[in-house]
């Protein structure tokens, strides 16, 4: 199949346009929360809170009004979305439980301390079923064993364990204390006992690979974050992979202005190019440090002249920028970068300071929409004023 040709501008709206953030917003309210996830395939998660946690942060950008209450209803009252991994822990719709069935085998078959877990699995099974959901602190096991992170106490190992194997499921969160109950009682019956759509090796990866490039809206065929957590999805396998996808049909070879790899789309997303062809209203949007758009930094990079990492695990001696900084796009560039931290007792939100890519830092109108953006993005985090200290608009 011979690559079709795209400008980068072409590249660069179709990418954002994928990703809900080209033009008017298409996801509104609570409705648009469980579109926009099952649109994506899922949405990284990450517990940590500084001013909105990833995945509310993706949502705010994307959905028209969104709170964060409206996230927790989808996941915990309508049951339209349920947590599992995906890419690292994720938000995915409730109907791709059955194609994960080979990751909960998998735990199924080994675990560390299994022998440990195996010993007190059925007790705490009972206490599920007798008293409704429990977080670990419920349950008095407090010995240590083996885990993951670090050694910790086995009520958690015995819970997580059982929740990776799909026995139980994520029945409520406070703050970031998980709440399981048995999987029987929060996915419905008939997707509980689906069966694996993709028993075969191939044809899963097939799958896994056109979710994550979904994800992404474009992807190279090279080592990349974006296929974190997809086991066998190295080197030749992925050219087969994405080879197979191609001749298929599925995947549609694109050459790129300035980008030597090709890049891929996926058919069913092709019509998107024509949408995207006509000009629109830049949209200022702060993004998630774990959004979706940026599994593969590199190709930001490459495509939009960007370079982010999320500084949160580096040193502080070696951060360029911050401990939760958030990159700011308007239109179809980047703007920059903004620290952004909530002081929540007194509902301020603090503007610790902006970093305007070179020539990039906003006049009029655009100002005005990078003010908008910052005081709604203030409302979704319950904050009543902005303290901009000495990040002032103009501020590099």
């Amino acid at each position: 199949m011979s690559a079709r040709r795209l400008s980068r501008e072409q590249a660069r709206r179709f990418m954002l346009a994928k990703q809900g953030l080209w033009g008017p917003r298409r996801f509104r309210g609570e409705r648009g929360v469980a579109e926009y996830v099952r649109s994506a395939g899922s949405v990284q998660f990450d517990p940590i809170d500084v001013c909105g946690r990833s995945a509310e942060i993706a949502l705010n950008s994307r959905v028209e009004g969104f709170q964060k209450p409206m996230l927790a209803g989808a996941l915990y009252q309508r049951r339209e979305l349920i947590d599992y991994f995906d890419k690292n822990l994720c938000i995915m719709p409730v109907e791709d439980w059955p194609c994960f069935e080979r990751v909960r085998a998998a735990h199924r078959a080994w675990e560390r301390s299994h022998a440990e877990i195996e010993g007190v699995r059925g007790r705490v099974r009972e206490l599920i079923e007798e008293r409704g959901p429990l977080c670990s602190a419920d349950l008095d096991m407090p010995q240590k064993v083996s885990w993951y992170w670090s050694d910790t106490r086995l009520s958690r190992a015995a819970l997580e364990h059982m929740y990776f194997t799909g026995e139980l499921a994520v029945h409520h969160k406070r703050g970031s204390v998980k709440y399981y109950d048995l999987a029987e009682r929060l996915i419905p019956r008939e997707i509980l006992l689906r069966p694996d759509p993709y028993p075969d090796e191939q044809e899963h990866l097939k799958w896994r690979a056109l979710r994550r490039i979904g994800a992404v809206g474009l992807m190279w065929e090279r080592a990349s974050d974006a296929w974190l957590c997809m086991e066998g999805f190295k080197g030749p396998e992925r050219a087969r992979v994405f080879a197979g996808l191609c001749a298929e049909g599925r995947l549609i070879p694109l050459e790129v202005e300035g980008i030597r790899a090709p890049l891929y789309l996926r058919a069913e997303d092709e019509p998107l190019l024509a949408e995207c062809a006509q000009e629109a209203d830049a949209r200022v949007e702060l993004l998630a440090p774990l959004d979706c758009m940026l599994w593969d930094r590199r190709l930001i990079a490459a495509l939009f002249g960007f370079d982010y990492k999320w500084e949160i695990y580096t040193p502080v001696a070696q951060r360029r920028y911050g401990y939760y900084v958030l990159p700011l796009l308007s239109g179809a560039r980047f703007l920059g970068r903004a620290e952004l931290v909530c002081d929540r007792p007194n509902a301020v939100l603090n503007v610790r300071r902006i970093w305007y890519e070179e020539g990039a830092a906003p006049t009029g109108e655009e100002a005005r929409a990078l003010e908008e953006c910052l005081e709604r993005f203030a409302r979704f985090n319950e904050c009543g004023r902005i303290d901009w200290g000495d990040a002032g608009l103009a501020k590099g």
